[in-house]
């Protein structure tokens, strides 16, 4: 519990996104986010919605964590699609870093899916993601986010 509290704050945000993930590309585009996050059930719960001003959509994160299992989950959903994503995103932090493990559809075909969670300290952070179509055996980073207090 509590692994998320560093996030509590506003946050400036930049984003390094792979244009077309899993196709053997690497054109990335790069594009600012503002982030305001909030610490919920003494610690156990964290919200954030982040703005993507020139991408013309918003973000919202639900984290939740089960106390039983020593595990988050992360649940994500945004503006232009207009839904919450229910397939939870789970694992758990080790000191500084956070990896979770779950699925996400991509140009049709479920891969796996992999956050990473990096607390710099207490003015920065990192989450990265990444898509594994092998089961797991190898990952393509395809979306980094670099957080600064605001």
């Amino acid at each position: 519990m509590n692994d998320f509290d560093f996030l509590a704050g506003r946050w400036n945000v930049r984003s390094r996104r792979l244009v077309k993930p899993l196709s053997g590309s690497d054109a990335w585009e790069e594009f600012p986010g503002f982030a305001v996050v909030t610490r919920h059930f003494g610690g156990a719960a964290s919200v954030d919605e982040i703005e993507f001003p020139t991408k013309g959509f918003s973000g919202m994160t639900v984290r939740v964590y089960d106390a039983r299992a020593g595990q988050w989950s992360i649940y994500w959903a945004n503006s232009a699609i207009g839904r919450l994503d229910t397939s939870a995103m789970v694992g758990e932090f080790d000191g500084d870093r956070g990896e979770f493990h779950g699925e996400e559809t991509v140009a049709g075909r479920r891969v796996r899916c992999r956050f990473i969670w990096t607390v710099l300290g207490p003015d920065a952070a990192r989450w990265e993601q990444a898509f594994s179509d092998d089961g797991g055996r190898t990952w393509e980073t395809n979306w980094t986010m670099d957080f600064s207090r605001a």
